[in-house]
């Protein structure tokens, strides 16, 4: 009997613990089961800080503080058409009925433009009022006046007009040095003619030239939407104010794809207010044509790993020429500086005054050389 119920009491247990550990199979939750490591990932709390940087919702208060002193610009140019040769006959001329006199025809275009002081001196591109017979400006205000070209530099692609209205708004300057990449801007202008229109988007990028736009660049580049009409307008920050020039899109299709140029401010004062007192921007020249060194030519030259600016080509009579410099050059230091690129030295020379004494040093066929030399005035190049 007491073994027969120990048997009954074992089979019961073991019968208890199968049924114990189908309920645990079934029941209890598969991670537990599941030996394999379980993925952490770091979720959102609601503790997080409510914007990463200072930017406000709304830039309605920026537009506000910059569109009044923000203005369309219409230009009108009279074309004459060219004659048609196959005209000339007599014949022809009386079976199309057709006189062959030269026809004129006015062309339209617009940009924009801004307000910069009380005076009435509004800042815009030179590509948007170059050649213009008439200058039209629209206020914010819906008031039509009258510009005159003040002067203008192709080689920024600026220009200044004037206007005579009182009480002009005026646009709030920042210093586009201290522009960072990512950093909000509103472009501010007058696409395809529908009048102010305000894009939204940030600086993509500083810096940038050798895009064979202008002759002296330094753009910044962004993803505001631009397009035609845009140019001479107003690129501001956050706040409203002035950082840049809308110039010019990079585009395929003649629409804006997201890049966009812009003349830094700090550029754009300076040549607005040589045009103001000299009535065009005076740069230093030298008649040099330089030429970035790239290790081929440095390895033809025999400079070895020193760095330095080929020189190209010369102006015959210009202050480098009589300076004895001559075509295959190597310049290794510019006015006891060591040397960048040619960009570098070409800007460097363009912002000296005439009558500026500089240093020039470097290899000739292997050998050095030292040369002092006048700035003078850069001519106009058109």
């Amino acid at each position: 009997m007491n073994t027969r119920k120990l048997l009954l009491f074992v089979f019961q247990a073991v019968a208890v613990g199968v049924l114990a550990a189908v309920l645990l199979l079934v029941f209890l939750p598969s991670h537990i089961i599941d030996k394999r490591p379980v993925v952490e990932f770091l979720e959102s709390h609601t503790d997080r800080p409510s914007s990463l940087g200072s930017g406000p919702v709304s830039y309605a208060q920026a537009v506000q503080r910059a569109t009044p002193a923000v203005v369309n610009i219409y230009t009108r140019k009279v074309v004459v058409t060219k004659q048609r040769p196959l005209l000339n006959n007599p014949l022809l001329r009386r079976f199309f009925n057709d006189s062959n006199n030269p026809q004129q025809q006015t062309q339209i275009s617009l940009g924009s433009g801004v307000i910069m002081s009380t005076q009435g001196y509004v800042l815009t591109n030179n590509h948007v009022i170059e050649d213009a017979d008439e200058i039209e400006v629209l206020l914010a205000d819906g008031k039509t006046v009258i510009a005159n070209v003040l002067g203008a530099d192709p080689e920024t692609d600026l220009a200044v007009l004037t206007i005579e209205v009182e009480n002009l708004p005026t646009i709030v300057i920042s210093e586009s040095t201290n522009l960072r990449v990512g950093d909000v801007v509103l472009a501010i202008g007058n696409p395809f003619g529908f009048g102010q229109t305000v894009t939204q988007g940030i600086i993509s990028a500083t810096g940038r030239n050798r895009l064979g736009i202008n002759t002296f660049e330094n753009f910044i580049q962004t993803d505001a939407a631009i397009n035609p009409g845009n140019s001479g307008g107003a690129l501001i920050n956050a706040y409203g104010e002035l950082v840049g020039i809308n110039t010019a899109i990079f585009s395929k299709s003649g629409g804006s794809e997201g890049i966009g140029f812009a003349i830094p401010i700090d550029l754009a004062r300076d040549v607005m207010t040589q045009i103001i007192q000299h009535g065009r921007v005076i740069r230093g020249w030298l008649g040099l044509e330089l030429q970035n060194l790239s290790p081929q030519l440095a390895e033809s030259f025999g400079t070895g790993d020193q760095s330095g600016v080929l020189v190209a080509g010369i102006v015959r009579h210009s202050p480098a020429y009589k300076a004895g410099i001559v075509p295959g050059d190597i310049i290794l230091r510019f006015d006891n500086q060591d040397t960048g690129d040619a960009k570098t030295i070409q800007d460097e020379i363009a912002s000296r005054k005439p009558g500026d004494k500089v240093n020039i040093s470097g290899l000739r066929k292997g050998k050095e050389f030292n040369t002092e030399t006048n700035i003078t005035q850069r001519p106009i190049y058109r």
